[in-house]
Parts: C-alpha cells; structure tokens; sequence
C-alpha cells in the first residue's frame, strides 16, 4: 500500500474558535457503524460480518477511492478496499469481520487514486488521437511514482517498471502502449496496493469482538430446587431438589441442542414476608418462597441455599454441565429479602423512608413486600465494590454467563463500570439483560456493555409486527445489540400462547431460534405448559412461589400412560421438535446470525416468509441459505401463494431449486411464486434449505 505524504499541517486555530473538526483534503464522513457517534464500542463477534459505510468525495474529477483500515488488538492494521455504491450520492461501503476476540479498531481512509484518474483520462483521450504522448507519460510517471514507494514485493514492481517501459516504448503503436498500462495485471496489482495521494483519516471506532455464544446459543433455563423435587409419600411434604438431582437433567438438556442451562438464584431465600403460593401475602410454614427474595441468616447472594447442596455440589453441578457440552448462566438479582445480611450490615446499600423503615420494591399495580430493592447512590464506592466482590465469588466458581434481573432499575454507569472491570480479567463474561421497559433505556443498556437483551417479542405476534421488529433488530441498533428471543418467561405467558396450543408453541420456537441467533426457553416448555393465573399474563401456580415435579421420566419411549391422569396422560411432548431445531441452527450456519435477515412477500398476511445466508466462502456459490415459512395462525390450516426474492436467495429470477424442509424431511421443486399449505393439520412452519439443483 504505497502512499504520498499527506497535506501538510496548517494552522487549525481558526477552525477551533468556530467549533470545526477539520475536514482533510479528501473528506470522509458520516463513517458508519458509529454507536452514539463514536462514544461506545461497535459490537460483533468473531466472524461475523457487517458493513462499514462512509460518505468520501473530492472536488474536482480526479479519481477518489476509500478503505477501511482494521487495527487488530496487537496495533497490525488490515486494509480492506470499499465498494462506492451510489456514485451520485458518494456512498462507499465494505464488509468486514475479525478473526479473534479482543478491542479492535477501524477507521475509513479516503484518497485520491492518480492511477485510476489516469487510466481514465488516457483511455479516452488516446483512443480520440488526442495529447497522446502527454497521456502515455502521464502514466508511466504514475507508475513510476509507485515503483519509488519502495513498499511493492519486488516481482510487483518489476511488473510495474515493465509496465511504465511499455507506456514509453515509440516504436509501439500508441494502442499497444496504453495496453501495457491498462493491462489486467497491472490493475489487479494497484488494486490490491494502490498508490494513494493525499490520504485523508476518519476518526477511529472502537470495535469489541467477543466470543460466538455473545451472539449465538439456545438458553434453557431452570429452577433447580424443582429438578428432582418430589413430595414425600410419608409425610405428604415436598422435598426439594439439589444441585446433584438438577444434574441429572443435564443430559436432556443437553441432548435436545440446548448450549446454555440458565439457573433461576440459588442463595438463602428469606423467612420475613415470605409469598406463598400464586404471590400471595401469607406463606405456608413448608412453602419454599421466591428465589428472588434472597438472603437470610444462612447468607446471600455470595451463599448457597442449603437445600441445594454445598459448594462441591455446586461445582460439581459446574462439572457436569461441561461435561454435557453446556455451559451455565447465573441469575444475578441485584435485591435482597429483608433478612438479607446486608440489611444489618450495609444499610447504606437501602433507600430508608420518612418513617425509617426501608422500601421494599414495586412495579404498580405490582408490590413485592418480600424484597428490598438497592440504592447505589447512599454510597457509590461502597456498593460498586461490595457487588464486584459477589461476583468474583461466582467467577471463581466457573461462572462466565449472568442473566441480570432487573438491570434497568439500577444506574446505567454502575453497569458499564461493572462489566468493564470485569471484562479486564475474564473478557469471556456475557451479561443477558432482563430488562423489559422503554426502548432508550434497553439500548443504552446494550450500548454500555451487555452483550445479549431480552425483547419484546413475547409479544409481537402479527407478521407485520415481526417484520417491523427484526428490521429494526437487524438494523442499526445490530452494532451494539443482541436480541434474545423467548416464547415463554417463568413471568411470561402471552394470550397468544395461553389459546393456541401445541401449534402455538411450535410456530413460536420455530421463529425464536430462526428469526435471530440467540433464544431460549423455560422448562416445562416441551409440555405447553399454557394456564395462565387469572387476570395475568403468567403461569398459574407460579414456579417462584412453589415447586414443580413435571415427570420428565414420563416422556421417555414405550412409557405406559393409559392408567395416569388426564393431564398427564394426554399432554403434548415437543422435546423432539425442541431437538430438530436447535439441530437446524447447529448445521446451518446462516441461522448463526443476526443482521442477514432478508423478509419475502405472501399473499396471506397471516404467514410470516423470511430468509437468511451466510458461512460460506469465496464468489458466494457455497452460501449457506435457509428460507422459513410459518403460518401465524395456531387455530387453523391456510393455503397462500409466496413470491421469493429471488437474488436474496443467491439464485436468479428464473432459477428453481431444491426446497428440502428440515423439518419433516419432504423435498419439493420451487421458483419464485410458491403455493404452500400449513397449520395444525400437518405442520405449522416449513425450515426449508435452499439447493441449487
């Protein structure tokens, strides 16, 4: 990459009294992705492609040319050519990625190209008979002006020095000399290392690539006390599960293609204001509480709950996981019952009322009288470091996945310290935020560090709302959010869900896991747990409040249900389609990101039709392409025509291809308009891959 120096320096003082950044000689601007103009990192992760775009011009017209300059965590710096297109409107855009995690940096470097201006100018004016030998000097002196750089492998340069040699031979007919300038290899050559002249730098971007689970994995989450929990024939009471009957569930987990087993808090939980069960104000002497009201005497939240096991056993658990191929996320509620340790020993870390007692927390019309919610503002350094030591408890402990409850009830630049000082010793660390509330504060919670967000998707269920939704997701805000799709929550249970069935939590399991990279789902899942308490948009007999036996060891092969109860004997078990999916996402890398997302037209407004490419290589043949078509409606079988974008599926209008559905295995001949039939009769949504025949 040969380059002339640039504009010399020149008195900027005027430019400052007026608020002016100096412009350069060759303007670059509006470098995009550039997440609160520059001030928070770019986000992505390894491999993952995105564009980087920027407006770059000159007066004048000279050649202009612009590149992106990747600096790669150890200062070496990579340059990756831009593409201008709209010429009219100066746009220039280059798709980048990183091969290892780390703190990179780009920047947009735009420059005046001679050898192109040249090679223009020269063609036409030779071709016309006009300031012939003027022109074929012209460029041999660019050439020349190349070869002097001294920055050319030496075979490069002598291509160039024939080339420049060729450009002055007379005896040659004018024709042929500009041939030798204009030839295929000398382009390539100055392609790949231009000569650039006047060279004008944006400002840097920060770039944070972190590891592929940041973007892509299948969460499943778990209360472990209701693993192995069962009720004693004897005493009629129930006995909680542990840590080592929790991990008797981890081959299942695991087998169905889950990546992340997500644990609801496993600390003390606390006696005072204890809810029972269905939230309600009195608790039972044997109800267990909510896990989220946590701390007692026995500690919290750097202490287990005795019931569960003890450290060994929660390493063990740790173990385990591994093991399976899985790794753990741990629930971080920033909040404590009001037998919480801290409550005598920090109070500072409380909000105390005129009347001297400490708030607990609400969310009206919501009141949770068994919590105590955090104030970081009696004492910021104070209560910064006291959550800092808790989580290096559980660090040592193996864990690099926190799913944070909450987040948006707690200062935004406590968050971004937090997972900065945490990122310096385990930069592996992911944080999910739990954080449903107005879209400023779920971005900003992203722009300043969280790497993954739950969404609103629960409760987007239109096509049109879907297709609004992941536009936006895959758009502008994919540079510094990942959105984490879930059907269902332990607090969640859309109208959508409640009435639609089976079918509902198929077609819903089937769009998380394809619509984005990341989604998960809430045991009980595979048995469309699907009653709602009355009046809310939750789980009747609410598994905060009380345990859960599900019988996993019903769903196994050949077991005899004619003698169990209805509800047992009859229920649905989409374990299996839980498994073909996330078996899908693991052999189809196209579904491993986010911002390739392509939407397609249908006749029926109740199909949702989408598409995604990408992983592979080279000219694009060897893309992976998956197209999906769900039909929305849970309650009845529809027919519609598709009409497929056809160059978003990397084939021409006229083509056809194999569409083989990944799902039931079927193989089918289709072009651009497609009839297709789906709903409760046979299958809701069609996960088809996309062959070239």
């Amino acid at each position: 990459m040969t380059a002339r120096p640039e504009t010399p320096a020149i008195d900027r003082s005027v430019l400052a009294l007026l608020g002016q950044e100096p412009i350069g000689r060759i303007p670059v601007l509006d470098v995009r992705p550039a997440v609160d103009d520059g001030a928070r990192p770019t986000r992505s992760v390894v491999a993952e492609l995105f564009t980087v775009t920027a407006t770059v011009f000159r007066e004048g017209h000279d050649a202009v040319n612009a590149t992106v300059v990747l600096t790669d965590p150890d200062g070496a710096e990579r340059h990756v050519p831009m593409q201008c297109t709209n010429p009219g409107l100066s746009h220039w855009e280059a798709e980048v990625s990183a091969d290892r995690p780390g703190i990179w940096r780009y920047r947009v470097e735009g420059w005046s190209d001679p050898y192109a201006t040249w090679r223009h100018d020269a063609t036409i004016k030779v071709e016309a008979g006009v300031d012939v030998e003027l022109m074929l000097e012209t460029g041999a002196q660019v050439l020349d002006r190349a070869v002097a750089a001294g920055e050319l492998p030496v075979e490069h340069a002598r291509v160039l020095a024939d080339a420049a040699t060729g450009l002055r031979d007379g005896s040659r007919p004018p024709e042929a000399r500009l041939a030798a300038g204009t030839d295929p290899v000398v382009r390539q050559l100055l392609a790949e290392q231009p000569l650039r002249e006047h060279v004008t730098r944006s400002a840097e971007r920060t770039w944070w690539v972190e590891r592929t689970l940041a973007l892509t994995g299948a969460w499943y989450e778990i209360f472990p006390r209701s693993e192995g929990a069962h009720v004693d024939p004897d005493t009629g009471l129930w006995v909680s599960g542990t840590f080592a009957t929790a991990a008797e569930r981890l081959p299942a987990i695991a087998g169905m293609g889950f990546d992340v087993v997500y644990l609801t808090p496993v600390h003390p939980i606390g006696q005072t204001h204890r809810k029972g069960p269905n939230n309600t104000l009195t608790a039972g002497e044997h109800d267990p509480g909510s896990p989220y009201a946590i701390g007692s005497s026995e500690g919290g939240h750097d202490a287990l709950h005795p019931d569960l096991g003890d450290w060994d056993d929660f390493d063990a658990f740790v173990a385990r996981a591994r093991q399976e191929g899985l790794e753990v996320a741990l629930d971080l509620a920033l909040q404590a019952s009001p037998d919480h340790p801290w409550v005598s020993e920090h109070p500072e870390l409380f909000t105390t009322r005129a009347d001297g007692t400490i708030a607990y927390a609400e969310n009206p019309p919501k009141k949770y009288q068994d919590i105590y919610p955090l104030n970081f503002d009696n004492d910021p350094a104070g209560s910064y470091a006291e959550v800092r030591r808790v989580i290096q408890v559980w660090l040592d402990h193996g864990i690099r996945l926190f799913r944070v409850d909450n987040p948006h009830t707690k200062p935004l630049e406590f968050w971004q310290w937090l997972i900065a000082d945490v990122a310096r010793d385990h930069p592996e660390t992911i944080w999910l935020s739990e954080a449903f509330t107005k879209p400023a504060m779920m971005h900003a919670l992203a722009k300043i560090g969280f790497q993954q967000s739950y969404t609103y998707y629960a409760w987007r269920n239109t096509a049109h709302e879907l297709r609004d939704y992941v536009t936006e997701l895959a758009g502008e805000a994919a540079s510094y959010m990942r959105p984490s799709f879930w059907p269902t929550t332990h607090d969640i249970l859309t109208p959508y869900m409640q009435y639609g069935g089976p079918t509902a939590f198929k077609v819903r399991a089937a769009l998380a896991a394809t619509l984005v990279p990341t989604y998960g789902i809430y045991a009980g899942y595979e048995h469309c747990e699907h009653v709602a308490r009355p009046g809310a948009e939750e789980h009747v007999d609410n598994e905060k409040y009380e345990y859960k036996d599900r019988r996993w060891d019903l769903d196994a092969p050949g077991v005899d249900r004619s003698s169990l109860p209805p509800e047992l004997a009859h229920r649905p078990n989409l374990a299996p389609w839980l498994q073909r999916l996330n078996q899908i996402r693991r052999e189809h890398p196209s579904l491993h990101w986010l911002r390739t997302i392509r939407f397609h037209a249908v006749d029926d407004e109740n199909f949702l039709v989408y598409s995604k490419r990408g992983g592979g290589a080279g000219d694009g043949s060897d893309q992976d392409t998956v197209l999906v078509v769900a039909n929305l409606d849970p309650h009845g079988t529809r027919d519609t025509w598709l009409h497929l974008d056809m160059p978003a599926l990397g084939l021409d209008w006229q083509d056809h291809f194999v569409a083989e559905d990944l799902i039931t295995g079927q193989q089918w001949q289709w072009g651009e308009h497609v009839w297709v039939q789906l709903g409760p009769d046979s299958e809701p949504v069609h996960v088809v891959h996309v062959r070239r025949f």
